[in-house]
């Protein structure tokens, strides 16, 4: 077992590491260093499923490619729209994200709120 000591973003971290192919070596009982703990992570809740509203014949749904929080929401139910227009804007890894009409179309429903959490594949707005 080799010890080491790692600093990732300011926080210092002691580690061992076996190497592979080598005889194990008793170690000293652990010592508390900050850390991710060696738990497992709680299991995640199942997801209901959201009530979204389907694509009317010949529309469109917009859905959200990754997950992200909902700075803002550009159209409202009833408006028109072409192609390429911003539609909403979406937060995701400390990035803004311009969420764009895929076709031209009238905006049946925003199936969404500003500061909504949203995941990857969730209905954000349906074009008809």
């Amino acid at each position: 077992m080799k010890k080491y000591k790692i600093t990732v973003n300011g926080q210092t971290y002691e580690v061992e590491v076996e190497e592979i192919g080598a005889e194990p070596v008793e170690t000293p009982a652990p010592t508390k260093t900050p850390g991710p703990s060696a738990t497992p992570p709680p299991a995640a809740k199942p997801e209901q499923p959201k009530q979204t509203q389907p694509a009317p014949r010949g529309g469109s749904t917009v859905t959200a490619p990754m997950p992200g929080t909902v700075l803002s929401i550009k159209v409202k139910p009833g408006d028109q729209v072409n192609q390429g227009d911003v539609l909403l804007i979406l937060e995701a890894m400390k990035m803004e994200n311009e969420i764009m009409a895929p076709v031209s179309g009238k905006v049946t429903s925003v199936n969404i709120t500003e500061g909504a959490s949203v995941n990857s594949g969730d209905v954000l707005i349906v074009l008809g």
